[in-house]
């Protein structure tokens, strides 16, 4: 599907939120187009959890059904990456990496995040899958195992403190992590989380493809067999494309990474510039996500019948609309005559 020259809202990424959003608009009757760029950050995982009636479904094919019910209400959805995004008068100017340009009336950015993973050996190759980050996104999948937790974050102590709730078998390895404090030491102790020093060096097998995560290797070559390991990534909005609207990503305050920071339905101190779903909320989940872009399009879609309404009342004041003073002198008339033929 080609793009068209302008639409009134052009919607950045393609996932959970960006097609609800883009759903919302569309059965508004709102001309609206999805620019994807294909890089889902669920990609690795087998299935979607959490999501009421699509438990387990595979994530590509919760976006392909999400991309045929945009387009059976008239949405494009496209393929395409944006490099820059400027004003252009009362437009906004999407520009993409292959030299196509769109004009929008209003902008939805929900390109999501990139997780920053600490450099372990064999632990991107896994992340998704016996790597894990959420617990209600993948608890449940290795619920009873032997569950390492890395420590590189302040969040990390949480993070298996939470775990526990899944699993008797947690090992808390301290990495570049903080140590755990008194507090903290005696909390573990009382759940039974047992804690590791030593930086890791690498998981084990290194080989994934077909090999399931056998236990984690410290520098000094010992193995702790581990059936699965959390680690919390450091999330980066994916929204570089906004820097020259002067929106750029700041520290979240949970401390979990940077995102680009709106009000509660998603509007940013950019006119005309809405966000929704993990580039402004980090941590959220498909169905939370789904739900803001969702929001953020009915927040889009009344600031524009507000300003169609404003050029409204204004050509008719000066006379010029359709439904100007002369105008409806026209219509009462024909009424009027109507009614004098019993019609």
């Amino acid at each position: 599907m080609t793009l068209d020259s302008e639409y009134d809202v052009v919607v950045l990424g393609g996932g959970a939120a960006g097609l609800s959003g883009a759903l919302m608009l569309a059965r508004a009757r709102r001309s609206v187009a999805v620019i994807d760029a294909g890089r889902p950050r669920n990609a690795p995982a087998e299935g979607v959890h959490g999501l009421l009636g699509r438990e387990g479904m595979p994530p590509g094919e919760l976006l392909e059904r999400g991309r045929a019910e945009v387009r059976g209400y008239g949405g494009h959805v496209v393929s395409g990456e944006v490099c820059a995004v400027t004003r252009a008068g009362s437009r906004l100017l999407v520009e993409l990496t292959d030299g196509r340009t769109v004009r929008a009336r209003r902008l939805l950015v929900t390109t999501g995040l990139v997780d920053e993973l600490p450099d372990v050996p064999g632990l991107r190759e896994r992340w998704g899958r016996d790597v894990l980050h959420c617990p209600y996104c993948h608890g449940w999948e290795v619920r009873d195992q032997a569950i390492g937790v890395l420590a590189n974050d302040p969040m990390s102590v949480h993070q298996a403190l939470l775990l526990r709730q899944w699993s008797d078998d947690i090992t808390y390895f301290t990495h570049t992590g903080p140590q755990p404090d008194a507090e903290q030491a005696e909390q573990f102790a009382a759940r039974g989380i047992r804690v590791v020093t030593g930086e890791v060096a690498a998981l084990e097998p290194l080989a994934v493809i077909g090999a399931p995560l056998v236990g984690v290797r410290l520098t000094d070559g010992t193995v702790i067999g581990r059936d699965a390991l959390a680690v919390a990534p450091r999330m980066v909005a994916r929204a570089g494309f906004l820097a020259q609207l002067g929106l750029r990503p700041v520290q979240h305050p949970s401390g979990m990474g940077e995102h680009i920071p709106a009000d509660e339905v998603g509007q940013t101190d950019v006119p005309g510039v809405w966000v929704a779903g993990n580039v402004t909320d980090l941590p959220a989940q498909v169905g939370n996500v789904a739900a803001a872009g969702a929001t953020a399009a009915a927040r889009i879609n009344a600031d524009l019948i507000a300003e169609e309404t404003r050029a409204a009342v204004a050509s008719h004041r000066a006379g010029t609309g359709p439904f100007s003073a002369e105008s409806e002198a026209r219509v009462c008339e024909v009424a009027r005559g109507d009614r004098r033929h019993g019609l």
